[in-house]
């Protein structure tokens, strides 16, 4: 079952003008374009910087307005247009996790208010203090270490508080933008352990925006490639990048930095 569906999807950004009598410019950051995602699959679009790829996802999520075309989710139209109470539907059924785990946190907020503010904000009724302990357990944290500060935490721990956040409220999609660009080594593989436990025990939709082809390949089932605005390549995970058939995929593919063995150096 399609679970996101877009059709023409396209984004124009208007330039500021040179002079008085210049005539209005545009800048196309994402030409209309076709995409659907499965219910339960996992999708990892790649490319350069600003090939397109967090526009495309701003826009699915109803974060930035469309210059055309249309996005349903489970098939209900997203009007980024909408205001932010009319749009609590699209907000209970996504959860997204940032680049920067640091930057997307409160530093005034102890770690247990902000994972619980997705419950307040969106009016979720329960044991929000119970659930928020629940979900600190399920990404490997002590439910005690929610009376923390931000910058009482590690990176990685700090990246697990922002994917607590992300999933608190039991979304069906899960989004995550360069998610684990900024960790180190260890802790990328940690989290990356971690996302793909989540995927095993339960049913999230991943959407996932990253240049790490690593990440890619152990946690997507298939792949879109995006060049200035457009996706030039899709298909299956092993089929992309063990088989790509555009130029630009190979060109990706061969950037990839690769450790010689101490017999070749």
């Amino acid at each position: 079952m399609t679970l996101i569906e877009a059709r023409g999807l396209g984004r124009d950004h208007r330039l500021p003008k040179r002079s008085l009598f210049e005539r209005p410019r545009t800048q196309t950051a994402l030409f209309p374009t076709d995409l659907e995602v499965a219910e339960g699959s996992s999708v990892g679009i790649i490319g350069e910087s600003g090939s397109g790829k967090s526009t495309l996802v701003r826009l699915l999520l109803g974060l930035d307005r469309a210059t055309s075309g249309i996005v349903t989710i489970d098939g209900r139209p997203v009007d980024a247009t909408a205001s932010a109470k009319s749009l609590h539907w699209l907000r209970r059924e996504t959860g997204m996790v940032f680049q920067d785990p640091f930057a997307s946190l409160d530093p005034r907020m102890t770690a247990g208010q902000i994972i619980r503010e997705p419950l307040w904000a969106l009016g979720i009724d329960g044991d929000h203090r119970a659930r928020v302990r629940e979900v600190l357990a399920q990404v490997g944290l002590e439910p005690e270490m929610g009376d923390r500060y931000p910058h009482e935490f590690s990176g990685g721990q700090r990246q697990r508080i922002a994917l607590a956040r992300a999933i608190v409220h039991r979304p069906r999609i899960l989004v995550g933008d360069e998610p684990l660009s900024a960790l180190d080594v260890t802790v990328r593989a940690q989290i990356l352990d971690l996302l793909m436990e989540l995927r095993r025990t339960t049913d999230l939709t991943l959407l996932l925006v990253s240049h790490d082809i690593g990440v890619v390949q152990n946690l997507c089932d298939s792949v879109a490639v995006m060049k200035d605005g457009r996706i030039v390549e899709r298909g299956s995970t092993e089929e992309v990048l063990l088989h790509p058939a555009q130029e630009y995929t190979k060109s990706l593919l061969a950037a990839i930095p690769v450790i010689p063995r101490s017999g070749d150096v």
